[in-house]
C-alpha cells in the first residue's frame, strides 16, 4: 500500500519489513534498541492550548504519560511543545525518552529546538545538558512501545516528483486505501540529502490571538535546514471523531538544526529512509473542549 503511494509522489520508492536497526547507535543514538513491543500512539492536549491565546498551565509529564496509556517503562519518540513552567520560555520538543520503570529510572535523549537570542538562528540543545524532568506543555503526538528490536516497515524514498511532503504522502496514502479505518503509524526517517523547511516557534507566546493559519505562519519562525536531519512522525490516517492532529513530526540533527518539519526544499536531491510501525492502540489525552482547525499544519 506505502510503496504504491509513494510512486505517485516520489521518483524512486521502495518499502519492505526489514529488522529494525539498532537505534542505539548513530545517527541516531536512541535510549532505546528499537520501535517495537505494544506500540501505541498518544495524542496529548492540543493546538487550542496554544493558540488562538496560549494556556500555560497545561502542563504534562512523559512518565505520567507512559502510564496513562498502559505502558510504564514505554520509549516514547515523537513531536510537542516544552514545559514554558521548566524552560521559562516556548520552543520546539523533540521527545526522545525511556520512561521510568519500578526497575530504573527515565532516560531522557530530547532535544529543544529554540531561536537562539544571540542570532535569532536554531539553537537546538540536548534536554537532559540543562534539565532533569520529562515534562512537556501544551500538545504532543506521541509514538509509544517497549522499545524493542522487531521487525518494522522500512521505507526508502528519493527524487519528489509531486507536491506532498514524505509524512503527507504517507497518511494520505493509508487514508485512500484503509477509508473510514483509523490506522497510525509512528517511528523515525532520516532525510538523507537535501535540505527541509523547518519551524520553531517564537520564545514569547503570542499577546494577541493568533485566529488564521496567515496569523500562525507570521507568527512561527520558518528556516531551511540541511541533512542529515533525524525526524519523529505520528501520523493517523484519519481522524475517528476525536479531535486529533493526524500529523506531526519533529526533528534534530547532530549539526545543531531542528524543528517542526513541514517539506523538503530540494526535491531533486532529497533522499528519505524511514523505519515504522503501525500502532495498535489510539490514546487521546486532555482532549480540548473548545477547538478549532487553525495551525494544524
Amino acid at each position: 500500500v506505502l510503496q504504491k503511494g509513494l510512486k505517485e509522489n516520489f521518483a524512486d520508492a521502495q518499502v519492505s519489513v526489514v529488522d529494525c536497526p539498532d537505534l542505539t547507535q548513530e545517527p541516531f543514538n536512541f535510549p532505546a534498541k528499537g520501535i517495537c513491543g505494544k506500540p501505541r500512539i498518544a495524542d496529548v492536549g492540543g493546538v487550542p492550548y496554544l493558540i488562538p491565546l496560549v494556556q500555560k498551565e497545561k502542563v504534562y509529564d512523559l512518565n505520567t504519560v507512559a502510564k496513562d496509556i498502559e505502558l510504564p517503562g514505554a520509549f516514547i519518540l515523537g513531536a510537542g511543545a516544552v514545559s514554558s513552567r521548566v524552560l521559562g520560555i516556548n520552543a520546539e520538543l523533540i521527545p526522545i525518552v525511556q520512561t521510568k520503570s519500578e526497575k530504573k529510572p527515565a532516560v531522557n535523549g530530547s532535544y529543544v529546538a529554540q531561536i537562539n537570542p544571540a542570532d535569532k538562528g536554531c539553537l537546538l540543545e540536548k534536554y537532559s545538558s540543562k534539565y532533569t524532568d520529562c515534562e512537556f506543555g501544551l500538545l504532543a503526538n506521541l509514538y509509544a512501545s517497549e522499545g524493542q528490536p522487531g521487525k518494522v516497515i522500512e521505507v526508502k524514498a528519493n527524487g519528489r516528483t509531486g507536491e506532498l511532503n514524505f509524512v503527507s504522502c504517507l497518511r494520505q496514502t493509508l487514508e485512500k486505501h484503509y477509508g473510514e479505518k483509523p490506522v497510525g503509524m509512528g517511528g523515525t526517517f532520516i532525510i538523507q540529502k537535501g535540505k527541509a523547511k523547518i519551524h520553531i516557534m517564537p520564545p514569547e507566546f503570542s499577546a494577541c490571538p493568533l485566529n488564521t493559519d496567515e496569523d500562525v505562519n507570521n507568527w512561527l519562525k520558518f528556516f531551511e535546514m540541511k541533512a542529515p536531519l533525524i525526524c519523529q512522525p505520528v501520523i493517523v490516517s484519519r481522524d475517528p471523531g476525536f479531535d486529533l492532529r493526524v500529523e506531526h513530526t519533529h526533528c534534530f540533527s547532530q549539526h545543531g538544526e531542528g524543528g517542526h518539519y513541514h517539506q523538503d526544499t530540494s526535491p531533486d536531491s532529497v533522499q528519505y529512509l524511514g523505519y515504522f510501525q503501525p500502532a495498535e492502540l489510539l490514546f487521546r489525552i486532555d482532549r480540548p473542549q473548545e477547538t478549532h482547525l487553525v495551525g494544524r499544519d
